[in-house]
């Protein structure tokens, strides 16, 4: 296969990445790539704890995707064996572990909203479990020889758990070597992350050399703030926006953001060409410029990424009826009330699914997110006559009619 010239692979890769660890590796990788003819081995590890995707992972696969474009190898790890241990990653406390089973259930759930990013037929699976499940305790003993502990704390979060005096397990120090020993199962020669993983990459470099392996070139990428722009994006957080959430949720989470993340989203979170990035740049530094308007083109144009041309135009045009012109959805999904006269505002928004709890009903009431029929409900102790068809609506986007 032809590969592209050395500067425009070059060009790609760096668009966007927060760090490169050793770019000048990276290059000598490349042109060795080219003169034999062979695709590199582009790693990225999918943690299956979470298997529902936002546009914050889009970031990391988005980059796996670029170097698919390239004519590389792209090879998806999931880690059904390191799912079992939990990564501590950025927490100050221990993840929940899960078994081989959910994890291997997510992981499936994972690749197939991955797909919606990556080229499906071009990308390689794989489970971390097919060579780490086979290391017998000496293996695991030899393998924790090739690693101090004094290294293993200069982790971030280890070391802040370790100066408050929260409990570090062991299992959670051989975690970063599992990860590595995935790097040395398939040979790669470039790992993908957040920055947030950059301790585990730097492991399996070191790893890799220990086990007589050319050392993988490290690429890390920013983590994309979520729309309360504060926190990365993250489903703990609620700020997050769903690649398999309805057209209206992606348009209108969207348009939510500050202004000062319109250009962050763009880069990090959309497949625009680098001479787009410059136009958007450009419109967002000229004071004639409204961002609201830069902002409605992306909400678009992720719409279309994940959905189509169609689906953005008509998310574009409820979001107008709602919010703009104060109307409702042309389509609503209707909910039967069973043998009831009535029933309290709280009790109704968690039976139609509009909240996951009852508390988190009363706070939505309380700060006046809910109503019925345009009539605004701020007594959680309201009760709802259940005689017609009335409709209730829930925060900004959730709207669904009562029979």
């Amino acid at each position: 296969m032809t590969f592209p010239p050395l500067n425009e692979q070059m060009d790609l890769i760096k668009r966007g990445a927060s760090e490169i660890i050793q770019e000048d590796e990276l290059v000598q990788k490349l042109e060795k790539s080219a003169k034999e003819n062979k695709p590199l081995i582009i790693k990225l590890g999918c943690d299956p704890s979470r298997p529902d995707l936002h546009i914050g992972h889009s970031v990391v696969l988005r980059k796996l995707e670029q170097f698919q474009s390239l004519g590389h190898q792209a090879v998806l790890i999931i880690g059904d064996f390191t799912g079992m241990i939990g990564d501590p990653s950025g927490r100050n406390v221990t993840r929940p572990p899960l078994s081989l089973e959910e994890a291997r259930a997510n992981g499936k759930s994972y690749f197939e909203q991955a797909s919606k990013i990556l080229h499906k037929e071009k990308t390689k699976i794989v489970y971390n479990s097919e060579w780490l499940a086979k290391m017998s305790f000496e293996d695991v003993i030899k393998l924790s020889s090739k690693y101090t502990v004094a290294r293993m704390l200069e982790r971030d979060d280890f070391t802040k758990r370790f100066k408050s005096g929260i409990a570090i397990s062991i299992h959670e120090l051989l975690y970063p070597l599992a990860q590595a020993m995935d790097s040395v199962a398939i040979k790669s020669d470039v790992e993908l992350g957040g920055t947030d993983q950059k301790f585990n990459l730097l492991v399996g470099r070191d790893i890799q050399r220990e086990f007589g392996i050319e050392p993988q070139i490290i690429l890390t990428m920013p983590l994309l703030v979520g729309t309360d722009g504060v926190e990365k994006m993250s489903k703990s957080y609620n700020n997050y926006i769903g690649i398999s959430e309805p057209p209206q949720e992606i348009f209108g989470k969207t348009l939510s953001i500050s202004d000062n993340l319109i250009y962050n989203y763009y880069e990090l979170a959309t497949d625009v060409s680098n001479q787009k990035l410059k136009e958007i740049k450009s419109q967002l530094e000229d004071p004639a410029v409204n961002p609201r308007d830069v902002k409605r083109e992306l909400a678009k144009t992720l719409v279309r990424m994940y959905y189509n041309e169609d689906a953005a135009k008509q998310a574009e045009e409820e979001f107008d009826k709602i919010f703009v012109k104060k109307g409702i959805p042309d389509e609503l999904d209707e909910y039967k009330v069973q043998d009831k006269k009535q029933i309290s505002i709280v009790d109704l928004i968690v039976e139609v699914k509009f909240a996951p709890s009852k508390s988190e009903a009363r706070r939505l009431v309380e700060q006046g997110g809910v109503s019925i029929n345009g009539e605004k409900i701020d007594d959680i102790n309201y009760s709802v006559q259940l005689n017609g068809e009335k409709i209730l609506k829930v925060g900004k986007r959730k709207f669904i009619k009562l029979k």
